[in-house]
């Protein structure tokens, strides 16, 4: 059977190779990204634009671009010169296995934040009926992950954004999985709606004399409500959300950080003189410390 490559073209409309186009763009964006980045999006793109995968072109090397999908092409390109991430342009991000929405209102989901699900759900995959509540859930990406594969959990999100949680209601909804979203600001509030098992939070860590760090990408363009923290106080999240978990973790219940890299021992110490046990501090994939557990 011959595969149908999409529409054809009105007859008269000029035509452009993909390859061909492939070339000048990946061209464009090596010195911006790199070499292999710039083929990883020029794939993304491909497969979002036209609809085709990189084994579709490698099978039909002489498949064509229209004029429409060539436009929409020159209008990616322009963005992504201006460092606009490509999860933003076309506003869907991948995580855990599974598709999210994000928009300039929450973060992009990072692998260093599935390491982090990995790490709850394998020390949790055998419970039955535990109680889990994220903290600052942003897209939903770890509330809907940890929902999707501890089947027997009843999973919480808040954020203090409305907008953030509108996406993260979205991205539950397509992805079918219950969550019960909560808005709040975690820094005044009092209380929690009940108890858990399992409190977890990747909350803003980056310190204001770490911007210079920062890719454009992500400075530019991420909300720096998520990301940012006065250099004076910057674990603020971590001290509020630690007195909160003491008293609203069940007994021998777990709390789990994402963490700024350069804060790894304070953070540790931090917990421990809030009273809590069993402090572990994990390295991600670059070898920077980045999560930490501990527990009641």
């Amino acid at each position: 059977m011959i595969k149908e490559l999409g529409p054809q073209p009105p007859k008269g409309e000029l035509l452009t190779g993909i390859k061909e186009y492939k070339k000048q763009f990946t061209e464009t964006l090596t010195p911006i990204y790199g070499a292999d980045e710039a083929e990883s999006i020029f794939n993304i793109s491909l497969e979002e634009i036209t609809g085709l995968r990189r084994v579709d072109l490698i099978m039909n090397p002489d498949s064509v671009l229209t004029d429409v999908q060539k436009d929409r092409w020159e209008s990616v390109l322009a963005q992504l010169q201006e460092q606009k991430p490509i999860q933003y342009i076309f506003g869907k991000a991948h995580f855990y296995g599974l598709e999210f929405k994000v928009t300039e209102n929450t973060l992009i989901p990072r692998p260093e934040t599935e390491q982090l699900v990995e790490w709850i759900i394998h020390e949790n995959k055998n419970r039955q009926d535990i109680t889990i509540l994220d903290i600052g859930t942003g897209s939903g990406c770890i509330a809907i992950s940890l929902a999707d594969n501890l089947k027997q959990a009843f999973v919480s999100a808040l954020d203090v954004s409305a907008e953030a949680l509108a996406v993260a209601e979205e991205n539950a909804m397509a992805n079918n999985i219950t969550v019960d979203f909560i808005q709040e600001d975690i820094l005044t509030t009092a209380s929690l709606p009940q108890r858990y098992d399992i409190i977890v939070s990747n909350p803003p860590y980056v310190r204001n004399l770490e911007k210079h760090e920062i890719k454009p990408n992500v400075l530019d363009f991420e909300p720096h409500l998520a990301l940012f923290v006065n250099d004076n106080d910057p674990l603020i999240f971590y001290h509020k959300i630690a007195q909160l978990a003491k008293v609203y973790l069940k007994k021998n219940g777990t709390l789990y950080f994402e963490i700024n890299q350069y804060l790894g021992s304070q953070t540790g110490q931090m917990l421990e003189s809030e009273g809590f046990k069993n402090v572990i501090l994990r390295k991600d994939m670059y070898g920077n410390d980045r999560m930490i557990s501990c527990s009641v």
